[in-house]
């Protein structure tokens, strides 16, 4: 099974999506990790800003007017009583360092200060939803310690220096997370600072999620956009290359993008116009040398008329005849069976491949034709060559040719199958080339000139397709012809 997708463009999309996906997955975890942590330390300095306050009110005013002041300035989210100097360690980690210093530095050194902070474990966090009912009976507890309320005394009192030291069984309390801050004024009175910070919903918040999912959907948009706009290109010059094969005179690219693409987009209309130059005056030269090739041949016809021996002018004239015709089909493979120079047209090919039936039974083959296409775009002159070239290769080897034409839509397949002797397995392939003939007696007659096989893969393939030879499992072969929508 394939795991990667099959194009540059699918690959770069999955790299660009995986990388994101990756990035968000890890800034979301340290979001995680540092919201809580932030967030406390955010509540914090506000907290310690409120503290510095009241300590530096109830320095200020005089002993007995204190419990007024505590009234005041206590509320559900910070508890503030008097009692005595702490009995247990300082804890909290970096974030109650981080306050203790800001309130040391708002406070001064004459107010020595205590802090500890207690989060409640996994097991303790209990979402509002899930928490038990309170027992039968139970009050809401006072907000300060048992014994105790907005005024000095000696001494905490009974449980003093404990979580929850205000009393009572409150479950929304237990759960949460407890900052205890104790403080002494300037008249040696402790004074002790409560506060329960709001919890924070589990994972991610909604608000994160959502922005979340806006950043990728935006980088996404634009990753597929650019990927494609880079990889166009790409497609645009394979197009252009599979055509170049079909029509050498095809409009060139147009160098326009990147410096890379323009760069590459030249680099191919320079190859064009070097393979279009080369074929050129290949086809000058060719046209030379058939000219100079037939002009002694024409020389050794006219002599041969001179001859008195009615035997030695039939000899001369015969192969006189097999050399034209061998010069002609070389210079014609040469020249490019493919017919680059001829335009494409629409082609009826059942009509084609009849008026091939046509032309061998005037000559007395048996040919048959079966099967409907659409037209298709060709050079008319060299598939009806292609062929004619199957055909007269299935008559000269199994006596007659059928031909069966076929089209799905994505290729027009046509296949010439005979009843002959068929061809060895590991020669199938080898009959292509020029000038191999599997009748050795080099006899045009009985074998051709090697050439027809060949010119007619040269012509399926100057369109985009191809040519095989198949023998049948009960005697015959099949020449199949596909060539693609």
């Amino acid at each position: 099974m394939r795991l990667l997708p099959d194009t540059l463009f699918g690959r770069l999309v999955l790299v660009l999506l995986g990388g994101l996906l990756l990035a968000q997955l890890i800034g979301a975890g340290i979001l995680l990790h540092d919201r809580d942590a932030a967030l406390f330390e955010a509540g914090g300095r506000h907290k310690a800003q409120r503290i510095a306050s009241i300590v530096r009110l109830l320095d200020a005013v005089p002993a007995d007017q204190r419990g007024t002041l505590l009234a005041a300035v206590n509320g559900p989210d910070l508890l503030v009583a008097f009692g005595g100097p702490p009995d247990r360690p300082e804890s909290g980690g970096r974030a109650a360092a981080r306050l203790k210093v800001v309130l040391a530095r708002w406070l001064g050194r004459e107010h020595p200060l205590w802090i500890r902070v207690d989060r409640p474990d996994a097991d303790t966090r209990r979402p509002a939803s899930r928490r038990p009912e309170p027992p039968p009976g139970w009050q809401p507890p006072s907000p300060f310690p048992p014994g105790f309320g907005p005024h000095v005394q000696p001494g905490w009192g009974p449980g003093g220096g404990q979580p929850g030291w205000w009393g009572g069984w409150d479950p929304d309390v237990a759960s949460q997370t407890r900052i205890e801050v104790r403080t002494r004024l300037a008249d040696g009175t402790w004074v002790a600072f409560v506060h329960h910070p709001p919890e924070q919903a589990e994972g991610l918040p909604g608000k994160a999620l959502l922005t979340v999912a806006v950043l990728f959907l935006a980088v996404l948009a634009v990753s597929l956009f650019t990927v494609r706009r880079v990889t166009r290109p790409l497609t645009m010059l394979a197009t252009a290359a599979d055509k170049l094969g079909r029509d050498i005179h095809r409009p060139p690219l147009a160098e326009t993008g990147p410096a890379e693409v323009r760069r590459a987009a030249a680099a191919f209309n320079t190859m064009q116009q070097r393979i279009g130059r080369y074929l050129r005056d290949r086809e000058q030269m060719l046209a030379a040398v058939s000219h100079d090739l037939k002009t002694p041949i024409t020389r050794l016809r006219l002599r041969a008329e001179l001859a008195g021996d009615p035997a030695f002018q039939d000899k001369v004239r015969q192969d006189l005849d097999e050399m034209e015709a061998m010069v002609n089909a070389t210079l014609d493979f040469m020249r490019g069976a493919g017919g680059a120079g001829e335009p494409l047209r629409a082609v009826n090919v059942t009509a084609l491949a009849e008026s091939i039936q046509e032309d061998q039974e005037e000559l007395g083959h048996a040919v048959t034709v079966s099967g409907q296409a659409a037209p298709y775009p060709a050079r008319v002159v060299a598939l009806k060559r292609c062929l004619n070239n199957l055909v007269e290769n299935a008559i000269r080897y199994g006596g007659a040719a059928r031909v069966h034409i076929a089209d799905d839509g994505h290729a027009l397949t046509i296949r010439v199958a005979d009843d002959g002797p068929g061809i060895p397995e590991e020669r199938l392939e080898q009959v292509f080339e020029p000038f191999v003939r599997l009748e050795t007696s080099r006899n045009r007659a009985t074998g051709g000139t090697g050439l027809g096989l060949a010119i007619a893969r040269t012509i399926a393939r100057a369109h985009g397709g191809d040519l095989i030879l198949r023998n049948r499992p009960r005697g015959g072969l099949d020449a199949i012809l596909t060539l693609p929508r």
